[in-house]
């Protein structure tokens, strides 16, 4: 029988305690078997220029997933040519790993903008799509589609911008971040002005 695997995907800029309830939830009400954390180094749609580095990113996913066996993180990503399109991130982890069975985890709010996604009727016709609920985001069009599953998880407003934005301006996000994340955050001085 195939591991059922959740994609997670993300810039983690930095990852915080939203994106870990989040996975914990989808995990625990759905019938994925674990999740991988895919650390993007390019969202197309989104800009470059606030971006720390891949290996920072990456290795603050690693230190804030490490006591969970059923969490890993991925960064097949920064082998692909870019911008990361997750169509081929897909085909790409298939070829890689054909005994596990790869879905995607995603919010409503990029549900309702699915259609902005490169090649995004084939991932809807291929693969199963696990949604969690973000505040003002319905789901759009897709809402619907019989690819897409809802998955209970709480409300989350933490965002990574908010995290950058508060250090920024020298404010307290303890709490905000897993506390290995925190200290690592804090010991290279990342997003402080």
């Amino acid at each position: 029988m195939q591991k059922k695997t959740g994609l997670f995907f993300g810039s983690f800029n930095p990852i915080h305690i939203g994106h870990l309830i989040i996975a914990n939830q989808m995990l625990t009400n759905s019938d994925m078997n674990e999740i991988w954390f895919v650390i993007s180094p390019q969202n197309p749609l989104k800009e470059k220029t606030s971006l720390l580095e891949d290996y920072h990113r990456l290795a603050m996913v690693k230190i804030a997933i490490d006591d969970n066996p059923q969490f890993r993180s991925c960064d097949i990503e920064y082998k692909l040519p870019q911008p990361s399109y997750t169509i081929h991130t897909l085909v790409n982890l298939e070829e890689i790993y054909p005994q596990r069975q790869f879905c995607l985890i995603i919010g409503s709010d990029n549900l309702s903008n699915f259609n902005k996604w490169f090649n995004f009727e084939a991932i809807l016709n291929r693969y199963q799509i696990y949604v969690y609920s973000r505040p003002g985001f319905d789901g759009g069009a897709y809402k619907n589609h019989p690819s897409v599953q809802w998955v209970a998880s709480p409300l989350m407003e933490i965002s990574s911008s908010y995290i950058r934005k508060a250090i920024q301006n020298g404010k307290s996000v303890k709490y905000l971040l897993p506390e290995q994340v925190h200290t690592y955050v804090a010991e290279m001085h990342f997003y402080e002005k």
